[in-house]
């Protein structure tokens, strides 16, 4: 915690009024999508209420918590609300940031679509709170300084209904009750707090204040959980990730807000981003058609031979689970040299797309193969290691997965697959190249990916020390917007997308690798100073088990974000 002296915008600018705040927009507009039922029409049915997205605010109150002004965090409500919408509640950000998010408004859906739920009588969808009570404030208590404190207002709910989110107001005055509308009980779901905003204590008051963003606990291709854009707060230091707010729920089987195969298309000949590897890459991509027709083997448990693969992989086993009967593995000789260099003139990206937050956003989940892994370079300080073991494994399967908003059509965000980890970035702190298509960066020998150029660390940025992940750009690239195959989008139906027949193999794309790694990483650690020795032990305890090789990758299907949220 820290102290937090909060000031009226205001205050912060000489007491000239907040200029009006445009909110990030794309590099270049954005295209008129092919037609279709609901993507991209600006709302959205989720059954028994419609809502619609807004990205425009009206400023209302700001709060610097340090005396770094840049940092301060500024409160809004939603303007240019449609008619017949409502509020369900304010959103915030910090100000070291370009305004970027949204928040949902609803209203009851003229033609309600659901599944059967029987002819039993229901309560409205919607209905204004009771009162609100309030939260916090950095007020003193008399209130006599109007404009000058935030005040921060819980709806309370009828009994059935549930808040959506916060509302704040630069007055000790309440809120009126029409501002905002409470969403029937079983229209909602689950909800959590997710990034941290602003967490502070007021001196005068030595009261604790927390502010995070929110986003749905149920996520990923089944969830149903609808982020409403708005925040969470508490003064209660103790508060874990459940909260007393909820989010929507979709409820709509039919999906409405999701793209037809022809808005796939366009969105990825619109958005498919360059991919850029290493100068120095040995180990290039290829596509999964030129790894088996160069001579990728099937291997059976209890024989010694492998099988020649047919192009397809139609003589793959598929389906099951990975239950070690059967692996890929390259020939040897030197074919096998050949093949762990790729083919990056064959490569393409796999295509995955699916629901998510509902079916108000489509994920375009990129697969990139790499028939094999090179070895990792381990950083010590000034030092550099290269290992000629660890890392190393045959079928290298990488992801980055596109974000896009169902309500415009508009990029969101874009996910970066970092080894065992990685992370979503904004759209606003990606680089762009020939319009709204952002880069990529794999790096060298590992293939995790980078929104920026760089040598990142796994392991410890701030001690020096980890597994180098170096990225920059060279003339080896694959652009992924014409060099793509869709190879999955379940929500379409059957026979819309024909999976492949590889894509059904649920085992390993290589061997399981037995080695010591312990005497590789020995050799390093001996040379090295007393004070580097322990930190270096402790940080090698914490890398993924796949970075030692100790088991063959699985492919796209085996993973847990094919279902599954990325992990965040």
């Amino acid at each position: 915690m820290f102290g937090c002296k909060c000031f009226h915008w205001n205050q912060l600018t000489d007491l000239l009024p907040p200029e009006p705040e445009e909110p990030f927009s794309l590099p270049h507009p954005i295209p008129q999508w092919p037609p279709g039922e609901g993507f991209a029409s600006g709302r959205i049915n989720l059954g028994e209420i419609e809502v619609s997205k807004i990205t425009r605010f009206e400023f209302i109150w700001a709060c610097t918590p340090s005396e770094d002004k840049k940092k301060h965090v500024t409160f809004y409500k939603p303007a240019g609300i449609p008619d017949g919408f409502h509020s369900i509640g304010h959103y915030c950000q910090s100000k070291d940031k370009p305004l970027h998010g949204f928040v949902l408004v609803v209203k009851e859906a003229e033609f309600p679509e659901t599944a059967d739920v029987g002819e039993s009588v229901k309560l409205p969808a919607l209905r204004e709170p009771l009162d609100y009570t309030l939260v916090w404030s950095p007020d003193d208590g008399n209130g006599d300084n109007h404009g000058a404190y935030g005040y921060f207002w819980h709806p309370q709910p009828p009994e059935g209904y549930k808040a959506m989110g916060f509302l704040v107001t630069n007055r000790l005055d309440k809120p009126r009750l029409d501002e905002v509308r409470c969403v029937r009980a079983d229209l909602t779901d689950r909800c959590e707090t997710y990034r941290p905003v602003l967490n502070a204590i007021t001196k005068s008051l030595n009261l604790p204040f927390q502010v995070w963003t929110t986003r749905p606990h149920h996520r990923g291709m089944m969830g149903k959980g609808v982020s409403a854009g708005t925040f969470f707060c508490t003064s209660d230091s103790n508060v874990g990730k459940d909260v007393h707010i909820g989010c929507l729920k979709n409820l709509n089987p039919k999906l409405p807000g999701m793209p037809n195969l022809d808005q796939i298309h366009s969105l990825i000949h619109h958005y498919g981003p360059t991919v850029f590897f290493h100068p120095e890459e040995i180990y290039l991509p290829s596509s999964v058609s030129w790894f088996f027709k160069s001579g990728a083997l099937l291997h059976k448990t209890g024989t010694s031979d492998g099988e020649a693969i047919d192009g397809s992989g139609s003589n793959l086993p598929g389906g099951g689970s990975n239950d070690g009967g059967f692996w890929i593995d390259l020939p040897t000789g030197e074919r096998r040299e050949i093949i762990k260099r790729g083919n990056l003139e064959s490569a393409e990206l796999y295509v995955h797309v699916k629901p998510a937050l509902g079916g108000t956003f489509t994920d375009i989940a990129m697969w990139v193969f790499c028939p094999f892994n090179g070895p990792a370079t381990l950083k010590v300080g000034p030092l550099d290691f290269p290992l000629s073991k660890i890392g190393q494994h045959v079928g290298d399967w990488e992801h980055f997965t596109l974000r896009i908003c169902n309500f415009s059509g508009e990029l969101q965000s874009i996910y970066f697959s970092e080894h065992s980890g990685g992370k979503w970035v904004d759209a606003y702190d990606l680089e762009y190249t020939d319009g709204n298509k952002a880069i990529v960066y794999l790096s060298k020998n590992g293939h995790a990916s980078y929104p920026h150029p760089g040598t990142f660390l796994q392991g410890s940025d701030k001690l020096g020390i980890g597994i180098r992940n170096d990225a920059a750009r060279s003339n080896l690239s694959v652009d992924s917007s014409i060099r793509y195959e869709i190879v999955a989008a379940e929500y379409l139906g059957n026979g819309v997308v024909s999976e492949p027949d590889w894509l059904q193999f649920m085992r390993e794309w290589g061997p399981t690798i037995v080695y010591n790694s312990r005497t590789e990483l020995d050799k390093v650690i001996n040379v090295l100073p007393v004070v580097f020795k322990y930190r270096l032990e402790n940080i090698f305890n914490k890398l993924p088990v796949e970075l030692y090789g100790e088991e063959g990758p699985t492919g796209p299907k085996e993973k847990n974000n094919w279902v599954g949220d990325e992990r965040s």
